[in-house]
């Protein structure tokens, strides 16, 4: 069951599961929070705490977006990583918890280096998945112009068609071909809230310099064959002063974590350890 809490003035939703060291899971855009479900129900003494981000599953896009940081579609309303950031330290002190470990996969992990910059203090570990911090390169602002106007002329569903094929990797299609309509039948954005996405996404800072900052344990799982944040892309991560375990997935796309999920649950199970110990 999903649970409800406010913040911005915007009604959000959450799941919660399990007991231990508070976790934060944050899924990749257009999904929402059932992506990491069949992960984070291998993982043992995890308290799993998994928002819809604003827009996404049950979550509203809320009112008052700002526009115009978007030069090439000016108009556009921009979802920016900052107002997701603040969304999810609403969620940690809706539920009092002061500490969490956190996950994030693509637009996920882009919301951790944004909470990195924000609130270092309240973050013990940094998982990512399938993300990166480099910003967008050119031919990803040319496709995110594309992306809305797909959705402001009507194809919408189109556009997420395309996009949930593309993202899932060739061996998991391959061995499990109902998995890419699982994956879309998770696909409940709006028109409105596809062009905040892709415009917020589009006006993300580069966080390269703030991962030389990160001083807590980071875990970079890349995929193989994952073209949206490469494995090359996904190395930035070593530079962490704290320390990085990077994994390659060979045989996953970008949503690796769902096409994997025992893998990728068995390599954060071994990371969390030193977090369950720092606990005790």
């Amino acid at each position: 069951m999903k649970l409800r809490y406010e913040s911005d003035q915007a009604q959000l939703s959450f799941r919660e599961t399990g007991t231990g060291v508070p976790a934060v899971f944050l899924h990749p855009t257009p999904l929402d929070g059932d992506f990491w479900l069949p992960l984070v129900h291998r993982l043992d003494g995890v308290r799993a705490i998994v928002p819809d981000l604003r827009g996404h599953g049950a979550s509203e896009l809320g009112t008052g977006l700002p526009a115009g940081a978007f030069a090439r579609v000016p108009d556009a309303p921009v979802l920016t990583m900052s107002q997701l950031a603040r969304d999810i330290l609403a969620l940690l002190d809706h539920l009092g918890i002061e500490t969490a470990v956190f996950a994030g996969c693509s637009i996920g992990g882009y919301v951790l280096l944004e909470l990195w910059r924000r609130a270092p203090e309240r973050m013990r570990g940094l998982a990512f998945i399938c993300s990166k911090p480099q910003p967008d390169a050119e031919a990803n602002l040319a496709r995110r112009m594309a992306a809305i106007e797909q959705a402001r002329s009507g194809k919408t569903a189109e556009f997420f068609d395309g996009m949930v094929q593309t993202m899932v990797g060739a061996a998991a299609r391959a061995e499990r071909p109902e998995i890419v309509a699982e994956l879309r039948a998770q696909v409940t954005l709006a028109p409105e809230a596809l062009v905040a996405v892709q415009a917020g996404l589009a006006t993300r800072p580069d966080s390269t310099p703030a991962v030389a900052s990160i001083t807590v344990p980071v875990l970079a799982i890349a995929g193989g064959e994952d073209s949206t944040a490469t494995p090359r892309e996904m190395e930035a991560f070593r530079a962490a002063p704290g320390g990085c375990r990077y994994v390659l997935l060979a045989n996953a796309g970008h949503f690796a974590a769902y096409e994997q999920p025992a893998a990728a649950a068995a390599q954060m199970q071994d990371w969390l350890r030193q977090f369950k110990q720092a606990s005790g």
